[in-house]
This record gives structure tokens, sequence and C-alpha cells, in this order.
């Protein structure tokens, strides 16, 4: 069977010869990586380590350590060579959640489930607070609750309306969805102002102004000694609680006020009751740990040196983001994508590659925080985008492929306008056939460490996922644990992402580019 399939792949690329230049597969390495990845697979003892072994890997905090020091001791034992934390800038301040009791003692008593967000305070030791609750629209509006917080815990005066899905959580992309993407245009080029929309300036400014007034708000209440706030959303619901920051991580950001978020069902039984003319009384006790001692971020780097004796010098890079948020263990965020890196080149070790070019690995750190570990790292060794003076390893540089859409299958990959590896990629995906689709599409992706490559020139590439349950249920939430993963589909990207390192690093020239972009200053924001 795999040798009619290789055959029948052959006459494929022959009859594409005359199409465009055709690329040099070695099938039979790429049958042994299929076999090896699909057969054999550790990626689900990766993951066990990376989650349940290590914790929430918060950036800076000990989980993050604990991952980091995992990850690197794993690759050494893999084979790679200069594997290292290493050091990107300074990132801040680390935080850890020591212990968070929460429950409504009056008028009965009703446990609360909650996770207080990350980088604020605790209550220093048990305290019993009635609620108060306080309309949020303006500063001058707050005034009327000046003098009334002390020893109170604060819920915004707004019932969130749960409403029922009948959606699945969990989905899969359509052939229709799929070819949609394939048929994509091509987007504005770099640089172009996109097309004004009034709507979402308004929404953006409305998010701007609304949380400038909730700082107001939590300013007046660590001034007047208030205990915590609730807050909660209609995303909060049927136990799963989404936590993410809610405080300054940097070395001189005062400690913030606890903000504790709780499900949407436990929220407006509270709220119901107060708006009631109930008194309501809550039971807290949180304690959280802030580590200052190291403000530098770390990243996790290795690599399989090339043995071209050309094009050794010349790097592909793999990665993912390490870091997670706290409520549950960064299963699907993000750690799949760094198990299922990990597991690639443990795939390439194993069936004994000869790689022309050198292959690295990033495993980034703060990438929740604004990429903060893959733009430090592209900053100190390729460019600045700030400024786009290059450094001397940026010719060397050939691609960069990323995992950060959590769980799902690959179904095919962003181009990120990059026209010229369509036909690349199209030759790639060919020998895969059997396990993903292959869909190509023009279009850009953000939100995630490619971009850092990107921004500054480089070839950066995500792929594809089928989105399973990441937006409704699993992404920076409680529910983002290893029991939301799907084994069979991290086997299939592990050995397609193998395919690709190997393929670009055996590659007679490096992968097509776009355009420089123009240099972006930072921006600093009043």
């Amino acid at each position: 069977m795999k040798k009619t399939s290789s055959l029948f792949l052959v006459c494929l690329f022959s009859f594409s010869t005359a199409l465009f230049a055709q690329e040099k597969l070695d099938l039979a390495t790429i049958d042994k990586i299929k076999e090896e990845g699909l057969k054999r697979s550790q990626i689900m003892d990766i993951m066990f380590n990376l989650t349940d072994v290590s914790g929430n890997r918060l950036m800076n905090s000990p989980g993050y350590y604990r991952a980091a020091n995992y990850a690197k001791d794993k690759l050494i034992s893999i084979g790679l060579s200069n594997a290292a934390l290493d050091a990107y800038g300074e990132f801040g301040k680390g935080w850890e959640l020591e212990k968070s009791y929460l429950a409504m003692t009056a008028p009965y008593y009703r446990s609360i489930q909650n996770y207080p967000k990350a980088w604020t305070g605790g209550t220093k030791g048990l305290k019993n607070a009635e609620i108060v609750a306080v309309v949020l629209k303006d500063s001058a509006g707050l005034e009327q609750y000046r003098g009334t917080l002390k020893g109170k815990i604060i819920i915004i005066d707004k019932l969130e309306a749960y409403k029922q899905s009948f959606k699945a959580d969990a989905v899969r992309f359509t052939d229709e969805e799929l070819e949609k993407m394939a048929n994509a245009a091509p987007m504005q080029p770099r640089g172009q102002a996109p097309t004004t929309d009034t709507a979402m300036m308004r929404r953006m400014q409305a998010m701007r102004s609304g949380g400038n007034v909730l700082n107001i708000l939590k300013a007046m209440a660590i001034s007047e000694g208030a205990v915590a706030m609730l807050t909660s959303s209609p995303r909060f619901h049927d136990g799963t609680i989404f936590s993410q920051g809610g405080g300054g991580y940097k070395g001189t950001d005062p400690e913030n006020f606890l903000d504790m978020a709780i499900g949407i069902e436990d929220y407006n039984t509270i709220l119901r009751l107060v708006k009631a003319g109930k008194t309501v009384k809550l039971d807290a006790d949180v304690k959280t740990k802030f580590y200052n001692k190291d403000l530098q971020g770390y990243n996790v780097i290795a690599e399989i040196p090339g043995t071209d004796p050309v094009l050794k010098d010349e790097i592909v890079m793999i990665g993912a983001h390490l870091d997670s948020w706290h409520a549950g263990t960064g299963a699907t965020d993000n750690a799949s994508g760094s198990a299922v890196m990990m597991e690639a080149l443990r795939i390439l070790k194993t069936v004994g590659i000869n790689n022309k070019r050198t292959i690295r690995i990033g495993l980034w750190g703060g990438e929740e925080q604004g990429l903060t570990g893959s733009r430090g790292y592209v900053k100190k060794t390729f460019a600045d985008p700030a400024t786009m003076d290059l450094l001397p390893s940026h010719e060397k540089f050939s691609s960069y492929f990323n995992i950060d859409n959590g769980t799902g299958k690959v179904r095919g990959i962003y181009l990120q306008n990059n026209a010229a590896c369509k036909e690349i990629f199209e030759q790639w995906f060919a020998p895969l056939k059997d396990i993903t689709n292959g869909t190509i599409t023009i279009s850009n992706t953000g939100g995630t460490d490619h971009q850092a490559f990107d921004g500054v020139g480089l070839p950066g590439f995500q792929f594809i996922q089928d989105p399973i349950e990441y937006d409704t249920r699993t992404h920076h939430s409680n529910m983002d644990v290893l029991d939301h993963v799907s084994e069979e589909d991290l086997k299939q990207i592990a050995t397609i992402v193998a395919t690709f390192v190997f393929d670009a690093a055996q590659r007679d020239q490096k992968l097509p580019r776009n355009a420089l972009p123009k240099p972006r200053p930072a921006v600093i924001r009043p």
C-alpha cells in the first residue's frame, strides 16, 4: 500500500513539473515520519508533564518554571543541542494563587466557585463581608458610593442574562468553510490603513471608557478598605469560568485590588438578592503571592544542528507559547502547541534525519501578555521592528511554523499573504492527503507568535486547525485541562509539523519572503 501510494505521488509530482517548480521531497523519510508520529507517539506523556505535573504556567510563576525546566530537560533527552532557558528581556513579576475560598453565608449558605484574577492581592485572612451593588456608569456616578465601601465586597449592578445555546461546543471546519478559506482574496498590503469602521471605533472607545471607570472604582475601593470585587460575564456559565489578568505585572506596578471571577449563575443570584433589598454576606479567604526576585522573561530554546557545509547556518524554526493563564492548566492554550513541537522534534530525531539546515525550537514566554517572549527573541536575534535594522541572522533565516489554536487537527495553513509559498506548500501537503485536507489560504491570522517573525519580514506561518471547543469552552478558562485535548488530533498535528520542518530543512533554497515592512516605532499610550 505504501509503495503504491508513493508511486502515485511520484507520478503526480512529475505531472506538476510542467506547471511549477517541483519540490525535491524525500518520500521514504516522510513515510517514516508518519509511521513514527501516528503509531508510536509520545505526545500524551509530554502533555501530562506540561499540564497535570507542572500546573498552570502563568508567566514567571513557579508553574511556568516547572514546565520550562521539564521542556529543556526533555529536549536534551531527545538529543537536541544548546537547550537553555534564554532570557529575552524584562517581563515583570510572577504571581501564584495559594488559597481561594468564597461562600455566601447570608441569607443562606452557598459555596461559590471562583478564580481570582492574576496579579491581584488577597484578603489578608478570612473576611465576612456584606455585598454592595455599584452602578458602573461614569466617574461622577461613583461619588454616591464614596465612604460606603469599607469592609464590603463589591458587585457591579448589571444583570448578565444567560441565554441557552443550541450549538455544539465542539465543531470541525466543514468542507464549505475550508473552500471559502482557500478562495479568499489577498489581504491589504502591510502598512496600508484599514478601512475605517466607525461602529468598531465606537465599541473600542466604550470599552476603554468602561475600563477607566472600573479602575477609578478599584482605586476608591483600595483607599476605603473594601475586601474584594466580583465580576462575571454571560460566557461564564455551566461551571466554566474565564479568568485572566486583573493587575499590573511590571516590577514597579503596585498590588491591585482583588477581583474574583465567578460563574454567571452565582453572580446573578447574588445580585438579584441585593437588588431585592436582602442582606447578602460572603466569606472570602484569598491568599496570593508575588515573585519579584528575577523580573527577566525566559523562553526555552534548543536545536538540531544542520549538517550541510553550505546550509547548516541557515535556520528553520518551529514554536508555540509555553505560558498560560491560571484558572486551568493551559492544555489547549497552549500546552498542546508546545507538546506538538517537542514531539515533532522527537519524531525527527527518532527516524534519524540528516537535516541540511539547523532546526530550532522556541517555546515562548509571555505570549498572553502581548507576545513578549517571541518578540523579545526576534528583536535580539533577527531585527528590531521599530527600526528595521537587520542583524546578520535575518538573512540566514528560512521559515517559522507555529501552533496555537487548541487541540484540533491541522486542516491547512495560512500564507500570511505570502503567495509565493502557495505552490510549495501544495506539494508539501501532497504526501499528507491521507491525514489532512491541506487547505491553503492567502489570508492572515493573528493573535500569536508567528506575528513576531512576520513583523520583521521573516516567513512566519500558523496552521489552520479545527476549532473543536476552543473559543466556546477552553480558551483562558478553568476547563482548559488535559481531559479536553484530542490525542488523535495531536498525533496528526505533530506528524504534519515534523514533515513541514523536514521539507524546509532539506530544501535547496530558503522559503520566499514578503517585502520588508516599514519601521514601526513603539507607540506610548497615555
